[in-house]
């Protein structure tokens, strides 16, 4: 990859079931939300409740991993919930999915659909290698609060995605600092599928095939490269 990934040994140690596929996607076409992407989500709301037949999304095996996960670093789930859980929350009312650009509503429409939370950040913005770490409370993690820019620290022990210029997620997948969101103007990104046993492996590989598929249909000539879960702390 362009920029490696890695996850620390102390979060394998918290997770042991964790994995994650990343894609990497250069050339990429991106833009305001289309009426194509927007019936991509209004169809993976109808998967959600499918699957989920009636039940809560946090009763799904594996949103309850990661809030047994999240309860491990000291996380409040039912408070801060993983990316999927919160995506299917909002899919299931009566507010329905946001719609944000055309590249995030794809990650997202493949989220809510296999019930995994999906990444995206923007690789031109990011500064080094990304890092699956557990913090120590002295990372900076730049937000917007009121309008202005404003840095936020994460709590000693949570587990965050970090750069060489400080956080880019805190709480695992819960929140995006707005430095490497995808914008309007991204033409490389990297994609992050991330899951927990019971999710078996193939599973998540299959999901991030048919993110792939849509990158491509979407950003014709969109140069995609599917990096495979590893189990070491080296790696993509």
């Amino acid at each position: 990859m362009t920029s490696t990934l890695t996850v620390s040994d102390d979060v394998r140690d918290l997770a042991p079931g964790f994995t994650h596929v990343a894609i990497e996607a250069h050339d990429l076409v991106n833009g305001p939300s289309t009426e194509a992407g927007s019936a991509l989500l209004d169809d993976a709301a109808r998967r959600l409740a499918a699957r989920l037949a009636g039940r809560a999304p946090h009763e799904d095996p594996h949103m309850a991993a990661w809030r047994a996960a999240y309860t491990a670093f000291g996380a409040e789930p039912s408070r801060t919930r993983n990316s999927a859980e919160a995506l299917a929350k909002r899919a299931l009312s009566d507010a329905g999915l946001p719609r944000i650009n055309l590249l995030v509503d794809l990650y997202n429409a493949i989220s809510v659909a296999h019930l995994i939370p999906v990444g995206g950040e923007d690789a031109d913005r990011v500064r080094g290698g990304m890092r699956l770490v557990r913090a120590t409370g002295e990372e900076d993690f730049v937000t917007v609060a009121g309008g202005a820019e404003a840095v936020d620290r994460p709590e000693p022990g949570e587990v965050v995605w970090r750069d060489d210029a400080g956080v880019t997620c805190r709480r695992w997948n819960w929140r995006q600092g707005p430095r490497t969101r995808l914008t309007e103007r991204t033409v490389s990104a990297v994609f992050l599928l991330e899951t927990l046993a019971p999710v078996p492996v193939p599973e998540a590989e299959a999901a991030a095939a048919e993110l792939a598929e849509l990158l491509a249909r979407f950003s014709p000539g969109a140069r995609l490269e599917v990096h495979v879960p590893v189990s070491s702390g080296t790696g993509v």
